[in-house]
């Protein structure tokens, strides 16, 4: 199956922004819950283990095979609105949900990309967003090929974008 991307890539001055988006048909607390419960986050991407109201929890990105948790940061967390994170790597990332009419869109923004890396981590957050609509929709997230579908066939989208 070809899929599109939708990923966008702006520059505000020197920092390097990705936005994606998703929607779905579900109540903004089921899709907070989707982004935030164990037993809902290891249907499409990891889990968690520890004490969110530390501040941090250890993930483990059993979408890859990790059998090891890494450590995350919980930046902020407004229940069922806003959740930001630093994982391990010192990326910062934002998800932002908002319901409409009962829609509820989920933006994903990873601001202060490297622009070198936004070119595969693109294509590797659509993949991830793409299993999350699938495990909350009961579509086949073992179906969504990585090395098929993500890169390098987004590779050309993400080039494109930052000119």
């Amino acid at each position: 199956m070809t899929r599109e991307p939708t990923g966008r890539i702006a520059r505000e001055g020197e920092r390097v922004v990705l936005t994606l988006t998703r929607e779905f048909r579900a109540p903004i607390e089921d899709v907070w819950a989707s982004v935030t419960e164990p037993d809902r986050l290891v249907r499409w991407i990891g889990t968690w283990t520890g004490d969110p109201t530390s501040g941090r929890v250890g993930f483990t990105m059993t979408a890859e095979g990790a059998t090891e948790p890494d450590d995350m940061e919980i930046r902020e967390c407004v229940p069922p609105r806003l959740l930001r994170l630093t994982p391990h790597l010192g990326w910062r990332l934002d998800l932002h949900l908002a319901e409409e009419d009962g829609v509820t869109t989920l933006t994903f923004t990873q601001p202060d990309i490297d622009p070198v890396e936004a070119e595969s981590v693109g294509p590797g957050w659509e993949y991830y967003l793409d299993r999350l609509v699938a495990a909350e929709s009961d579509g086949d997230v073992d179906a969504i090929d990585f090395d098929r579908d993500y890169y390098p066939a987004m590779l050309e989208h993400y080039k494109r974008q930052l000119g």
